[in-house]
Formats: C-alpha cells, structure tokens, sequence
C-alpha cells in the first residue's frame, strides 16, 4: 500500500532513541523529509546521516530541551512549515503520589505533559492558517490502566488524551487531524531499566529481565518497529478519516485484567 507520504515533511521530537527512532526510520522509508529533535546532538547527527544515505531524504536535526519554552519557541519557529508533528519527547518517572517530589514532578510534565501542549499549540496555529497538517502524541497505556505506581505519568497521559480528543473532535473541521497513540510496553532504554529493576529484586539477577514479561501477550515486550508502523499509518492520508482518536497498541496487555491461565489450567 502506498501511503502516500512521499515528499512531506515531518517533525518528530524525542528522535534520537526508542520509539521516535523507530518512527523517524519507517517515516523516511515512505520519502518523508524530516526534522528531528532531542537533546542528544550527536546520536542526532548519526540518525540523520544514516536516514539520508539510506533513504534520499532530507534531514534536519535540532538540539533541543522541550521542557523549555525557549527551545519550543525556537523549533516552532524552524519547522513551521513541517505538515506532520510527532510529539514524543518525554520520560515521566514511576513512584506514587507519596515517592515523587514537587520537582520531579513538574519536570517530568514540563516536557511531555506541557511540551506537547505548546509545540502543539504552535504548529496547529499554522496547520489551520494552511488547513492540511497531522498532529500525532505518542502517549502511554499509563492513560488507560491506572497505575498507583505511576501516578504522574498515568495522570500526565490521560491529560494527553484529553488534548489530543480535545482539539481532535474539531480539527478535522479545519483540514487538521490529531490523534494519539498508546503504546505498552515496549522495548526501550527505559523499559529495560524498569524490568531489570525488578528481575534484580525479585530473581536476584538483573539480566534475567526478560522473564519478567512472561505474562505479557506472546511472552515479550512489544518492538519499537510495531509502533511505528501503526504511527506512519495514523500521519499518512490512508488515515484520512481519523481524528480524535486514540489507537493503542499493546497486544492486549490493557485489555487483560490478570495473567492468563497456565496450561493445564482453568
């Protein structure tokens, strides 16, 4: 299927690892131009380099703190042009509301919950003016499974649906789609920590993390890859129809409200 996304150009923040790169990659597979933002400018560079040999697009990268209002005003400023964002820049920490302090907190939401919010609000502002543009948040199955152990980021994603059904139940009104993704949990950096913490606590042995998503659907975390598939499909015109909407993508880990039975069992 041709999804048509040949010669547009996307903005993509949290680029330089996980499930950004992964979207940045299957994005300039389809011919899409891209800008790329995050603080680390040199995996940066190296993505951009390794997208415009491979693929023949171009690449602009941007070093940026999105928990800044500076460097969002900045990146605003460059890609306003851009005819897809992909906000998914952000890394809320796990802890209840008794183990996060105030300023974990507001950091923490400073840049996923607020950096999405007003780099939003800056290129919506100019999508409407061209009425064409795609608003994609990248936002977490915290939105949907409550999680007493994650209260900021359960609180900060569904905040994050609301935005995007918010302004998505209109949009489309004005030529601009927004949508959201949720994923589960997937292979990331961050991902990895969480379940080698919890293999060393409870197996003794950090590298044994990958037995602690034995309950999880097919017995495994989810690919970066998958996620982005999904993704490039929502930014694309074959998703025309879209918008307002929340599409998780979690091989049914949200859906099930205990591990399944063990064979032989009932």
């Amino acid at each position: 299927m041709d999804l048509q996304l040949q010669g547009k150009h996307a903005l993509v923040t949290g680029a330089s690892q996980g499930i950004g790169m992964a979207i940045a990659q299957a994005l300039a597979a389809e011919g899409c131009h891209l800008h790329l933002a995050a603080r680390n400018p040199q995996a940066l560079q190296a993505l951009a380099e390794g997208l415009s040999g491979e693929h023949g697009v171009q690449v602009h990268t941007h070093p940026a703190d999105l928990s800044k209002a500076h460097d969002i005003q900045n990146l605003a400023t460059a890609c306003a042009q851009v005819d897809i964002l992909v906000n998914n820049a952000g890394a809320i920490p796990r802890g209840s509301v008794l183990e996060l302090d105030d300023e974990r907190w507001r950091q923490s939401w400073e840049l996923k919950v607020f950096g999405y919010l007003n780099l939003t609000r800056a290129l919506y502002a100019h999508m409407v003016k061209r009425q064409a543009g795609v608003i994609l948040n990248i936002i977490g199955i915290g939105a949907e499974r409550l999680d007493y152990g994650y209260a900021a980021g359960s609180m900060g994603n569904a905040a994050l649906v609301a935005l995007t059904r918010t302004i998505g139940g209109v949009s489309l009104d004005l030529g601009v789609r927004v949508l959201g993704l949720s994923p589960g949990w997937v292979e990331t950096e961050k991902a990895k920590r969480t379940m080698r913490q919890r293999a060393a606590t409870l197996l003794g042995d950090e590298n044994r993390w990958p037995e602690m998503a034995q309950d999880f659907p097919r017995g495994k975390l989810i690919d970066p890859q998958e996620v982005a598939d999904v993704a490039t499909f929502l930014c694309s015109p074959r998703a025309a129809g879209m918008s307002g909407t929340v599409v998780t993508v979690d091989a049914g880990f949200t859906s099930r409200g205990y591990p399944p039975p063990k064979p032989g069992t009932t």
